[in-house]
């Protein structure tokens, strides 16, 4: 039995990317027991971190030990209970995910649809909140399915002008597109690391606002096993053990009371990725994502290759091409896989075999990983036999960078 040793790729698809190599550094070094007070005090720094991270002063900013899902699943399971009514707008795969976790948790489930490559205008939303009177509303930020980035700083006031709670799922767009948590009126969300942040998949950072903790706690039950005299017992408690949010906030706070024992190694990968992001900046961390991700989108057009959907509302980390006509696309993807090393995404549902998605996200959002992919993609293109403009993706692309076309502002009211 031979050691792990994984094959070098760079990874420049949808997600996951390549881990920055601070985070894995992270990640080696010497466990040590759940309540040491260096694993309590590094728990508290990494509260703080993503404070920062999500631009909110919310107390409850804590970590879900588990992949993305699992934080969603933690909101909405913690925040829902029996017969409350949910709406989802769904825009993509990840809008569907939502309302198959709102259904499980026996939500009455209510959603909106647009076509997969646009967005919902903030009016539309509030038609909708108007019609079903939902407790709250869950929506994906950025959604890679699609590459749509539904703008989300209306609807905070949308939401308290009704009285609903606004859950937003934003692991594929933090770090790497706007996120305001508290300016932007947001009660709950959840996050990944494998994207922009560049850690790996298996902690969930999740923050919720005053009024979403109210109601977490409205439901707070404290097992028996652990349960002190005076402590919440409900008789129907939130539906999940391990996704309770209202337990995992008493790990987290002061109390430390046990829950579960806490990833050690993804605890230290959550906090480099909050750090890593912090040192270069959150502005300037967003405006390098938006001219990578603008690199990238004028080097496949200028091999002539088509975008797929509303690109004002484009998420900066990653783009749909649309497959050429004649082409297999999953012949391509796997001769950039096995002649370049480099992995580039399809899609799912209606944009299967479509589209490919290509991210520039993370440690990979730099140019010379830009033009290696178009350069890559440029030579499996010709051999597939597409006439492509020799050296075009490349050449555009390098004129972003170099400023001869026009780069995007970040504007963190529109980014």
């Amino acid at each position: 039995m031979q050691p792990v040793d994984p094959p070098a790729r760079l990874l420049m698809g949808p997600g996951p990317v390549n881990a920055d190599p601070r985070v894995l550094r992270a990640m080696s070094t010497p466990l040590v027991g759940q309540y040491d007070p260096w694993m309590t005090a590094t728990m508290t720094e990494t509260q703080g971190l993503y404070r920062q991270v999500f631009g909110t002063d919310n107390d409850a900013t804590v970590l879900v030990d588990g992949t993305s899902r699992a934080g969603i699943e933690a909101a909405l399971v913690s925040l829902l209970a029996p017969g409350d009514r949910v709406l989802v707008p769904v825009f993509g795969r990840f809008g569907h995910l939502l309302v198959e976790i709102a259904t499980r948790a026996q939500a009455e489930v209510h959603t909106i649809t647009t076509d997969w490559g646009q967005v919902f205008p903030p009016s539309v939303i509030e038609e909708a909140i108007i019609a079903t009177r939902p407790t709250v509303l869950a929506i994906v930020q950025g959604d890679t399915s699609t590459t749509m980035n539904q703008p989300l700083d209306e609807l905070g006031a949308i939401c308290a002008r009704h009285g609903v709670l606004l859950y937003t799922d934003a692991t594929a767009s933090l770090g790497g597109n706007a996120f305001e948590m508290d300016a932007w009126g947001i009660d709950a969300v959840t996050a990944g690391l494998q994207k922009c942040l560049s850690g790996p998949s298996g902690s969930a950072p999740l923050s919720l606002s005053d009024a979403a903790v109210a109601v977490v706690r409205s439901r707070h039950s404290v097992e028996a096993g652990i349960r002190e005299p005076g402590d919440d017992v409900q008789d129907d408690p939130i539906r999940s053990n391990y996704f309770d949010l209202g337990m995992v906030l008493d790990y987290w706070g002061p109390r430390r009371l046990n829950h579960h024992t806490e990833a050690t190694s993804m605890l230290y990968a959550a906090r480099e990725c909050a750090r890593v992001l912090l040192d270069e900046g959150r502005d300037a961390f967003a405006a390098r994502h938006a001219l990578a991700g603008t690199a990238m989108l004028e080097g496949v057009r200028a091999l002539g290759l088509r975008v797929f959907g509303d690109v004002a509302h484009k998420m900066h980390n990653v783009v749909a091409v649309e497959i050429p006509e004649g082409v297999v696309g999953d012949r391509v993807r796997s001769a950039l896989l096995e002649d370049h090393g480099i992995e580039i995404g399809t899609s799912f549902g209606p944009l299967h075999g479509r589209v490919w998605r290509i991210g520039t996200m993370g440690v990979n959002a730099r140019k010379d990983a830009v033009v290696t992919t178009l350069a890559a993609l440029e030579q499996c293109l010709r051999r597939a036999g597409v006439a492509v403009p020799q050296g075009g993706g490349v050449d555009a692309a390098l004129d972003v960078y170099a400023g001869v076309r026009a780069t995007p502002t970040v504007d963190r009211e529109a980014r």
